[in-house]
């Protein structure tokens, strides 16, 4: 017995070291430095709390870039999960063609951020891109809106580069589809169940801790969204497509500002914790499915 002890305790001391140093410990130096007045240049100095006083209370960029990272994380989790649970549900049902569907939604999936907003600035260039063309096609007039770039569009131009891909999210709910038993969905159709009835009502229920992952992983990749913004909008015009982590990039790599960028990455880290915790408790996910 002391042996396996041993043996695990070998196996287990590489990961933790590796925790331990690459992870915990740069949070807690985030979590101290926050605390301080530490500029490139100038003077580390202490300052307690006066970091996030002025977060809550003075500045407006940083409760715009909080307010748009609220409102697309809830997009995340309402509209982005719906889709790839409705596409799973769909793709389920192995219809003639479904495995070469279900390849092509991943596609956006398996493509690198960076190549996918190169990709979008091309389709919704104001010259030659396709969405201006197929208007002026349709219409028969020029047409040479500046998506990226307009005040009314570029928030919702923005969220359309990743909202409706959900290739992700429909390979996790089709896993956990094909792993209900035949033997329920059987018993379902002799009670009288529809085919809507048995997916909704029968199927879904019982892979609650699957949705309650695909919500976890699409609310918390918004706390970290970055290159599509970026390269697109980089946060304009002015702070309509701001993040927080693209707020954050800019006031310790630009502004050169650590301090302040640090107090940004504490909040992040909490968002992220309460997320996760509020969809554990609501999923029940250390709970069995069925």
């Amino acid at each position: 017995m002391r042996v396996k002890k041993r043996a695990i305790v070998c196996f287990l001391l590489p990961c933790l070291l590796l925790f331990v140093f690459v992870y915990l410990v740069p949070i807690i130096i985030v979590f101290f430095t926050s605390l301080f007045e530490y500029k490139s240049g100038g003077v580390f100095r202490f300052i307690g709390l006066e970091n996030y006083i002025e977060a809550v209370v003075y500045d407006k960029r940083l409760h715009k870039a909080l307010a748009n990272t609220g409102i697309w994380a809830l997009l995340q989790s309402t509209i982005h999960v719906g889709i790839g649970t409705v596409t799973a549900i769909i793709l389920s049902r192995k219809r003639r063609g479904w495995k070469v569907l279900r390849t092509i939604y991943m596609i956006p999936n398996v493509v690198s951020a960076s190549a996918l907003g190169i990709i979008f600035l091309n389709v919704f260039n104001a010259k030659y891109g396709l969405i201006n063309s197929f208007v002026s096609m349709v219409t028969g007039k020029d047409f040479n809106k500046n998506w990226f770039f307009d005040n009314d569009s570029a928030f919702i131009t923005v969220t359309w580069s990743w909202l409706l891909y959900a290739g992700l999210i429909m390979i996790l709910v089709l896993a956990g589809l094909s792993s209900i038993p035949n033997e329920i969905t059987e018993a379902a159709k002799i009670d009288g169940a529809t085919k809507l009835q048995i997916d909704f009502k029968v199927k879904l229920p019982m892979i609650r801790t699957v949705m309650g992952t695909c919500l976890i992983l699409s609310s918390t990749s918004m706390l970290r969204e970055f290159e599509l913004i970026f390269l697109t909008t980089n946060g304009g015009p002015g702070t309509i497509t701001l993040n927080l982590p693209l707020y954050l990039y800019k006031t310790s790599l630009i502004d050169n500002n650590y301090g302040y960028a640090n107090m940004m990455g504490v909040l992040l880290i909490v968002l992220g914790v309460i997320v996760v915790y509020c969809i554990n408790k609501i999923f029940r996910m250390n709970d069995a499915d069925y």
